[in-house]
């Protein structure tokens, strides 16, 4: 086992905005709360102590006990649920999609990256207790986003139709995905492993939200890993001030539009806020609501209510009130005594459009912290690189320029033209002062044929490395070969591969090996030779 960094910047696959947080530039600080620093935690612990009312515990771990109950669970994660209703317990959370059997490499990542910082908070604040959570995005209703997964290059889809939130969707049509993946995996013992565990999830619950509940609950139960369905009545509940506060003035759409100005400056928007940002929810149900005139209308529906009727439908049924992109972390940090949110690239850049929605509405904004990203590759993949003379960082880059790079490293020419341009510019810097010193309007001329000798040098340097390509076809193939393996599809190879494949050859080291090498406070990407 070999572990090795390389910055997130240097990797070209996060962008600016991500990097400046990471890099703690000082124009981002009005968008975040504090830093994900060990040290910064005391203090969200104490603000967070005074802004959590202590009966959201009681009724967290109720709620808590009832969706374990018919579930097999580690004394950790039972201990961790009891924790809870102490109030020197506090959660770190992540969230993510019911993706199909984990979907993406980098479910994982964001779990075990929660695991382990509250691992190293017991260890710095042993005062208090940390318990990690897992936040089911049971409400969400695009399903196309989450029925397949990738395993050996394929695409395994589920196909059925799916209206309203998909955690309620019943696992009908999951036996021919089973066999799809069955043939996939082979007859090894980690192959049947991966079998009865993909039956005991999806073919022995009756919906997606169980399904995904009992699979992250066996891969990671050993760990104290507390899994959350806030799709809850009396959750939901807890809530209704906020809800209301939506309906009748708007308010996050008010807070967020004026941050997103703010923010334009240094980052595309990553979400876009609505005058209402709540869903209405029932059976296969789920549409935005809005407002016209003074009536409540539920999108591509003949639901309608009065301001007074929509109040009432809210304090009857709050469970049919469902938040969307903008609030539901809101909705999160009212429910939860969570001090830190671990979330991708894509998740942070539109919690940084909320600081100011949380300051209006006076709920403690949590820190923020990118999860691990990892790279994983075989010893022999290690090796065959090492031979090829490819680095971490040649392995970072973009297709076009990693080849052209490596063939110009391995090339018996010189294919780089630039010293002959640059001799070229000086030339024609003696004859731009000759154009000066006897007729300035041949300056357009000189400049004109500066630019078709420097084009026609570049057009040189192309066909000569195009030339290269050929005469080099062999250990071109060769390299590019291995990158593709790495880099499914020219992406990361967390976004795409499905943690399967990594466990039909590693088994049960892969999560024990990811949990000891995974620590989001280092703020680096890593590369694990395995």
């Amino acid at each position: 086992m070999h572990l090795d960094f390389i910055p997130f910047r240097n990797t070209n696959y996060f962008s600016n905005l991500i990097c400046d947080y990471l890099d703690e530039n000082e124009k981002l600080k009005q968008f975040y709360h504090r830093f994900p620093d060990i040290h910064n935690f005391k203090d969200q612990i104490e603000e967070k102590e005074l802004n959590y009312p202590v009966d959201h515990r009681e009724i967290l771990v109720r709620k808590l006990k009832i969706q374990y109950a018919n579930l097999s669970s580690s004394e950790a994660t039972l201990q961790n649920i009891h924790l809870l209703s102490q109030e020197n317990t506090f959660t770190i959370t992540t969230g993510h999609q019911l993706n199909l059997f984990t979907g993406p490499l980098y479910f994982l990542y964001k779990i075990i990256s929660t695991i382990n910082l509250c691992k190293e908070l017991n260890e710095k604040y042993s005062e208090f207790n940390f318990v990690p959570v897992y936040w089911m995005a049971t409400e969400d209703h695009d399903f196309e986003e989450i029925n397949y997964f990738n395993v050996n290059g394929k695409k395994i889809h589920w196909n059925r139709p799916a209206k309203g939130a998909v955690g309620e969707l019943n696992t009908a049509g999951l036996k021919e995905v089973f066999n799809l993946l069955s043939l996939e995996l082979g007859g090894s013992k980690n192959a049947k492993y991966l079998e009865n565990l993909f039956n005991e999830a999806y073919l022995k619950n009756e919906s997606l939200a169980d399904a995904t509940r009992f699979l992250a609950n066996e891969l990671f139960k050993g760990y104290g890993l507390v899994i959350i369905d806030a799709n809850d009545t009396d959750l939901k509940r807890l809530f209704v001030p906020f809800i209301k506060e939506e309906l009748l003035n708007n308010t996050s759409y008010n807070q967020v539009t004026k941050t997103n100005k703010e923010l334009y400056k240094h980052s595309n928007i990553q979400v876009t806020p609505r005058e209402i940002n709540l869903f209405y929810l029932k059976e296969n149900l789920r549409e935005r609501i809005t407002k016209e005139n003074k009536s409540y209308l539920v999108n591509n529906t003949d639901i309608k209510f009065s301001e007074k009727e929509i109040l009432t439908e809210l304090n009857n049924h709050p469970e049919r009130f469902s938040p969307n992109v903008i609030m539901r972390p809101l909705y999160q940090e009212v429910i939860l005594p969570n001090l830190c949110y671990i979330g991708g690239a894509g998740e942070l850049a539109y919690w940084f459009q909320l600081k100011k929605y949380f300051n209006e509405v006076n709920v403690t904004f949590p820190i923020l912290l990118l999860r691990d990203s990892l790279l994983i590759q075989t010893q022999k993949q290690s090796k065959k690189l090492k031979k090829l003379n490819i680095t971490t960082q040649d392995l970072f880059l973009k297709r076009d320029a990693f080849i052209n790079k490596k063939v110009r490293e391995i090339s018996n020419v010189d294919i780089d033209f630039t010293p002959q341009k640059e001799h070229l510019q000086e030339q024609f810097k003696q004859l731009y002062e000759l154009a000066k010193q006897t007729d300035k309007s041949f300056l357009g001329a000189v400049k004109a044929q500066e630019r078709k000798q420097i084009k026609g040098l570049e057009h040189l340097e192309k066909r000569l490395l195009k030339a290269q390509k050929r005469k080099l076809a062999d250990q071109v193939s060769r390299m590019t070969e291995i990158q593709n393996q790495l880099f499914p599809n020219q992406s990361l190879q967390e976004r795409n591969t499905n943690f399967s494949e990594l466990y039909l050859q590693y088994g049960e080291l892969l999560i024990k090996q990811l949990i000891e090498n995974i620590n989001p406070l280092e703020m680096n990407f890593k590369v694990l030779t395995l």
